[in-house]
């Protein structure tokens, strides 16, 4: 992340002061959420300092430097009470204090992009890999890589379900590369594990498993139809899945588009019914690889491309894409790991165009979706989180 200067560098220092680095939630003079130091020196919480230590509270690990100890050994962070008693009654001012609402753990974004919420932490969610919105109910799912590997979350970010176990029967999931959330209210997941599609209802029931022959199913989006668009990276193809996922019945499994290379993030325009694919390219000499974006007409004409080469002639440093979406106007969205942002490269007629929404505050970003009410939500692989903005 660039060097930042001002008022932004001194509110993220405050920022990582005056919160639990593990669930992101301001510290407070209550019992919960009072500061306690371990013995290798890191500050948490006691309501996570509960939680590490597991029902038994005998030992625990540092979840940052690994350092094991005993829930007997951790003490009180003096300084960090006093703080907070000169930033009023309770603890009342740290939202003031810091300039915003509460609930979220990063920097304002520029360009009209504000936090509102952000969810998760370590042990909460642990590497996720995808995440997707409801439109009509306004829930979130996310996959990750817990024990349970499903994840919903309510519109105010309470987590109202967890399923998909990580096993070996016919509905488990066991490798979890994306989820998209259809128009009729359920859970489609790309399991890399044993290269299947499986289908879930709200409350967690398997309702379908599609093992169609993919090679390794990655990304995948649904259409306002509630068909399936998902890419096959070692196939390099993509597919079109049709399903009654009332009944569990498949109806048609549809190879639309082939000789791709890697293919993974896919997103369906909603209004235009546009598809945007990235491609992951292999590495040519001493580079890592790169990305390129490819945009395709409903009729799968393809109508625009741009990749990390094009890229770089309009914007300085590298850029290298993970996640993609189109925003209600049909805008390509994408996320970028190099610069830690999220950028916007226009309509397919303008492609590409070149405008950071967040530059600020993102670690690792690997999921991108939008919500009913126009949020922008990023999931961030660096700090296991989900980060919602409004404008």
């Amino acid at each position: 992340r660039p060097p930042q200067t001002g008022m932004a560098a001194e509110d993220e220092a405050e920022l990582s002061l005056l919160e639990c680095r593990v669930c992101f939630e301001p510290y407070g003079p209550d019992e919960q959420r009072r500061p306690l130091n371990l013995p290798c020196g890191h500050v948490l919480c006691r309501d996570c300092v509960g939680a590490l230590a597991g029902a038994e509270r005998r030992r625990l690990e540092c979840p940052f430097c690994r350092r094991p100890c005993g829930p007997t050994e951790t003490s009180e962070c003096r300084p960090l009470l006093q703080l907070l008693e000169l930033l009023g009654p309770a603890g009342g001012g740290l939202a003031s204090a810091l300039g915003r609402s509460g609930g979220g753990a990063a920097t304002p974004a520029p360009a009209g992009f504000g936090l509102r919420l952000c969810l998760g932490g370590w042990g909460s969610l642990v590497n996720p890999t995808g995440v997707a919105a409801c439109r009509r109910s306004g829930r979130l799912a996310v996959a990750h890589d817990g024990k349970k590997r499903i994840l919903i979350f309510g519109p105010s970010g309470f987590c109202l379900r967890r399923f998909g176990e990580r096993g070996d029967a016919g509905n488990d999931i066991k490798y979890p590369l994306d989820v998209t959330v259809t128009s009729d209210g359920h859970v489609v997941v790309t399991d890399g594990g044993d290269c299947s599609v499986k289908a879930f209802d709200f409350e967690g029931r398997g309702v379908l498993a599609v093992r169609e022959g993919f090679c390794l199913p990655w990304g995948l989006d649904a259409t306002p139809k509630s068909e399936v668009i998902l890419t096959d990276s070692e196939a390099g193809a993509l597919y079109r899945l049709t399903a009654d996922f009332q009944k569990g019945e498949l109806k048609k499994c549809q190879m639309i588009r082939s000789r791709l290379v890697s293919p993974r993030a896919v997103a369906v325009c909603q209004t235009s019914g546009a598809v945007v694919v990235i491609e992951h390219l292999k590495a040519r000499g001493p580079s890592k690889g790169s990305t390129r974006v490819k945009i395709f007409s409903a009729e799968m004409d393809l109508i625009g491309q741009t990749d990390s080469f094009g890229l770089n002639l309009i914007f300085p440093s590298r850029i290298y894409a993970t996640a993609v979406a189109f925003d209600k106007e049909g805008r390509v969205i994408v996320t970028d790991v190099c610069s830690q942002a999220v950028i916007c490269l226009g309509k397919p007629k303008e492609f590409p165009i070149f405008n950071p929404l967040i530059s600020h505050g993102l670690s690792y970003p690997v999921g991108l979706t939008y919500m009913a009410n126009d949020s922008l939500v990023v999931l961030d692989g660096g700090d296991h989180s989900i980060k919602i903005y409004s404008s």
